[in-house]
């Protein structure tokens, strides 16, 4: 042949093709193509998942016919009519009526109110799936996952035997249906064969969170583009949360977001010192302190700071004091204003800027109160002021938030004063959160310690709600799922989260964390069986799985493993 004279079709053509009744071979590749035939009664949303995510490349072609509502009315008519003959005929004659007809009935009965209502249209709906492979082995074994996969959905698949060239041609994105093997649907069932649902989130700014599981995409986002940039965190211990949670303040840290950590168990060390932040450890002994009745103006003129700072401090005294009753709140309400106004702090803003009393002072109005509740509680104060734990939370702040990276240390605290502890460093970020705007992130990691008692998970809460009025994005990290999503306000932190990310859970934990998410069945196997830094991403309403990965730099800062931090320190 002229070269000369060879058109487009010519120089795309495949060198040979070989067309058998059972596949369809082009070059060195062979091709089997399957039509479904039928379709389960009830299927959930994306309930075609499976197909598109399955491990092998697929061809799918869906053709959508419109039919016309009149001509498809008189068709059910008839069909009804002799349904219901076909019934009648069985009870007539004394026979069982046979199930299935009795189940098309009710369905067409539905269906046709439904079109005559107008809430449903009618369509003719066709699927073809064709399978490529290298070689006839690969075909035959990957065949029989094809198909088995189609009927673990409930769906009837045969191979378009004698047909396959036809079959081919029907795959391809050419728009033509040269097998017009045609189901009816109408619009509902038509909507759920749909699973293109985005599972994209790649956008044009933000940090890398991980790889896409479904499509080997990048996971780029930006939480401060959402409603609110608050993210919660479950996963089993070991799951990779803190992993997590560090990568991401890293790179958050690198765009210019300052971060605030709260961290029980000292995991953000090794982090915080290769990047020149402020490491904060908090202990019985610790020269670092943060004195609770510390006023701080949030910049709001003529705000009235002591009203807030009182309903602040009467939670945290909750945690010291224990449950108090009506008279002891009211007794305690009394003597902190009483103990403000000693230093000559009022409900006058212009007050509010002088030197702040400290917890020996509530102490010592409370004593001479010469009363018999409010003995009770200076006794039940006294130890933080002048027993066991005196210093922790009685002397003067020494602190002040001014790196880009702060990490509160609670390792060295005993686990009865942690939730005291993670509850005055709130409060103490709070108060600074609000003085100044600036994009900030703050981690709470072990947060079930806080749900533990109503006024702490409230404050949480409080911080959960109102955070993005002063750009804070707020991270709640919790191993101790049962704990935290028992709880109304659990849900609400949730509810207020725009970023939920699942990571592996326990089978203990499985079925609350699928009834507070509305998981699917897989996601819950996904969640069983992920491997360390594997779960599920949720932003706003889209959610895809995720692998976390991180570069070999990154990884020596924020990993958590003993033996790689041995064998490092022994390097």
């Amino acid at each position: 042949m002229n070269p000369h004279n060879l058109n487009l079709v010519d120089l795309i053509a495949p060198a040979e093709m070989e067309v058998d009744f059972n596949h369809l071979r082009i070059n060195q590749t062979f091709y089997r193509t399957y039509f479904v035939s039928a379709y389960p009664r009830f299927v959930d949303l994306n309930w075609l998942e499976p197909v598109i995510s399955f491990d092998h490349s697929l061809y799918l072609s869906m053709f959508i016919y419109p039919q016309q509502p009149s001509g498809v009315l008189n068709d059910l008519k008839r069909k009804i009519a002799e349904m219901e003959a076909t019934i009648q005929t069985d009870l007539e004659r004394g026979q069982q009526v046979n199930p299935a007809v009795e189940v098309a009935l009710e369905d067409a009965r539905a269906l046709q109110d439904q079109l005559v209502r107008g809430t449903e249209r009618f369509f003719q709906y066709s699927l073809y799936v064709t399978l490529p492979t290298d070689n006839k082995e690969e075909l035959a074994n990957t065949s029989k996952l094809v198909e088995s996969t189609l009927a673990s959905l409930s769906m009837t698949a045969r191979p378009t035997t004698l047909q396959m060239e036809a079959g081919f041609k029907s795959s391809l994105p050419l728009g033509e249906d040269l097998l017009n093997f045609t189901h009816n649907m109408d619009t509902t069932s038509l909507a759920s064969m749909f699973p293109f649902a985005s599972s994209e989130l790649t956008s044009n700014s933000g940090i890398m969170y991980g790889i896409n599981e479904h499509n080997d995409s990048l996971i780029l986002f930006d939480r401060f583009s959402l409603e609110n940039a608050n993210s919660v965190v479950f996963a089993k211990s070991g799951a990779g949360k803190s992993y997590f949670v560090k990568l991401e303040a890293l790179r958050s840290l690198m765009f210019g977001t300052e971060i605030l950590v709260i961290d029980p168990e000292q995991e953000y060390l090794n982090l915080c010192k290769a990047i020149g932040g402020e490491y904060l450890n908090f202990s019985v002994n610790s020269a670092v302190k943060i004195n609770p009745f510390d006023l701080s103006l949030s910049g709001d003129p003529g705000e009235n700071e002591l009203g807030r700072k009182i309903l602040s401090l009467t939670g945290f005294l909750k945690l010291v004091l224990g449950q108090l009753s009506p008279q002891e709140a009211a007794i305690l309400d009394r003597s902190l204003k009483q103990t403000y106004a000693s230093f000559g702090i009022t409900d006058d803003p212009k007050t509010q800027n002088r030197p702040a009393p400290l917890m020996e002072d509530l102490y010592k109005v409370l004593m001479g109160m010469e009363d018999a509740i409010a003995t009770s509680l200076s006794a039940r104060l006294e130890r933080f002021v002048k027993g066991s734990l005196a210093g922790i939370f009685s002397q003067p702040s020494n602190i002040d938030i001014s790196n880009s990276f702060t990490v509160f240390s609670l390792r060295d605290l005993p686990d009865q004063l942690r939730p005291l502890a993670m509850y005055i460093i709130l409060e103490y970020i709070w108060t600074k959160v609000r003085s100044k705007l600036k994009k900030r992130l703050l981690v709470v990691d072990e947060a079930w310690y806080l749900m533990q008692n109503q006024d702490s998970a409230d404050f949480l809460v409080d911080m959960a709600k109102r955070a993005r009025k002063y750009y804070l994005g707020l991270t709640t990290i919790t191993q101790d799922v049962e704990d935290f999503l028992g709880t109304d306000r659990g849900k609400e932190i949730i509810s207020n989260s725009s970023i939920q990310v699942l990571l592996k859970q326990a089978p203990a934990s499985i079925e609350k964390v699928a009834q507070v998410f509305y998981l699917s069945e897989g996601e819950q196997r996904l969640l069983l069986a992920a491997g360390v830094g594997q779960g599920l991403f949720f932003a706003g309403n889209t959610h895809v799985a995720m692998r976390v990965v991180a570069s070999p730099e990154e990884h020596q800062l924020i990993t958590s493993n003993p033996a790689e931090i041995l064998a490092r320190q022994q390097g």
